[in-house]
């Protein structure tokens, strides 16, 4: 169905972000249409169906830790769970590393592991301590430095930072200097001490398809690229759309060239391999992190978490590189992180993501404006953090400035 030439309120981009801004809109009343140039809801959250496997578009996870996380019906997206925790490969040995809390037997194993010894083992803990259950208020008013530096004033140690937190926090930043915000660094450890880490049934992109079941199926218009924004007005083709508010709810790059006042960019990416194997060489699912001098910063079982990933039984791995790297170039670092042979490995795709995150380097702009007056709105993890939570945060926060514009009895 064509969207209407005029609406209350027009909503550009059908991601997090822009799902989560129309779905608050709609509960509150409003006549909201969501214009998506794609074929599916859940912007960067995409999956596609290989040889019967579930590939999402790069390796992707959902952190029951981040606040907005409430905003989803888990139980509907039938999450399977990762361990908390890691496999430290050193001098060709694995060694698991795994949160006490949930699995006390694990202690021991942890205690001698190669991260360092007792006092910066200790430091690691009392990092994760403040953070996790530390006032988020306090944290922010703590100086800002790369999460490089506040790790090492932290004193968790060498042996702790290029063993595990640098291949693990680059997996997330998608950056290895550790040179992102450490107010930034904060809010994330603390989902990760608080939350547990998933994989939905139907990949991730069932994240952003439940987000848009909540709206009317005539309200979502895929397919639908916008060509420019104006106030009170966009243009789709060769029509011009009215509306008494516009949100933009697209990547940084789009809204940066629909928005002249919007300086916003995502530099980051990341190159995905997916091989499938017989069958999992491990007991649990733990990510596999990547050693200093090696080009992967994670591999990882994801059939070991989610086995509705695999239409038959078999394993599929996912390994990803910060460069642009061929398969051939990481086949045998594949193997040695998982204890097989390359042969045991059948190369399924390759997925680069250009774009795939913004930087969140010093100084940190936490909640940046998504009201530019005249009726114009921006959201994106561009104005929040550069992550779900970031994403959909900021969809929440554009709803509320366009209900105090429109509805303001509602707030």
């Amino acid at each position: 169905m064509s969207p209407p030439a005029q609406a209350e309120v027009l909503v550009v981009g059908a991601g997090l972000a822009g799902l989560s801004a129309a779905t608050r809109l709609a509960a509150s009343g409003c006549d909201v249409h969501v214009l998506e140039a794609g074929r599916h809801a859940g912007g960067r959250l995409a999956t596609e169906r290989i040889d019967g496997f579930v590939v999402d578009r790069g390796f992707q996870v959902l952190n029951t830790g981040y606040p907005r996380a409430a905003d989803l019906d888990l139980d509907a997206l039938q999450l399977g769970w990762f361990e908390r925790g890691a496999v430290v490969r050193v001098d060709g040995r694995a060694y698991r590393v795994v949160d006490p809390r949930h699995r006390p037997l694990a202690l021991p194993a942890l205690l001698t592991a190669p991260l360092g010894g007792v006092r910066e083992k200790a430091a690691l803990a009392a990092f994760s301590v403040l953070r996790g259950y530390g006032p988020v208020s306090a944290l922010q008013r703590s100086p800002e430095r790369t999460a490089e530096q506040a790790l090492r004033s932290a004193g968790v140690g060498d042996a702790a930072l290029e063993r595990f937190l640098r291949p693990f926090l680059a997996g997330v930043l998608l950056e290895s200097d550790l040179a992102t915000s450490s107010h930034y660094l904060d809010l994330l450890w603390r989902s990760f001490v608080r939350g547990a880490i998933g994989l939905p049934a139907g990949g991730m992109q069932a994240v952003g398809e439940q987000l848009a079941g909540r709206l009317d199926g005539e309200r979502l218009h895929l397919g639908t690229p916008v060509h420019t924004v104006a106030p009170g007005a966009v243009s789709v083709g060769g029509s011009t759309l009215r509306a008494e508010a516009v949100v933009v709810a697209t990547d940084p790059a789009t809204a940066a060239r629909l928005l002249t006042t919007v300086t916003a960019s995502a530099p980051r990416e990341v190159t995905t391999h997916y091989h499938v194997l017989p069958g999992s060489p491990w007991p649990s699912p733990l990510i596999v992190l990547g050693q200093p001098d090696g080009r992967l910063v994670n591999s990882v079982v994801l059939t070991d978490a989610q086995p509705r990933y695999s239409p038959d039984g078999r394993a599929l791995v996912a390994s990803s590189s910060l460069a642009r790297t061929a398969e051939r170039d990481v086949r045998e670092e594949v193997a040695r992180a998982h204890d097989v042979t390359s042969g045991d490995l059948d190369h399924l795709t390759t997925i680069t993501v250009t774009g795939a995150q913004p930087a969140a380097v010093p100084p940190l702009r936490l909640r940046s404006p998504v009201d530019l007056g005249d009726g114009v709105y921006v959201c994106g993890d561009h104005r929040d953090t550069p992550s779900i939570q970031g994403a959909m945060a900021s969809g929440a926060r554009a709803a509320r400035a366009v209900l105090r514009r429109l509805r303001p009895s509602r707030l």
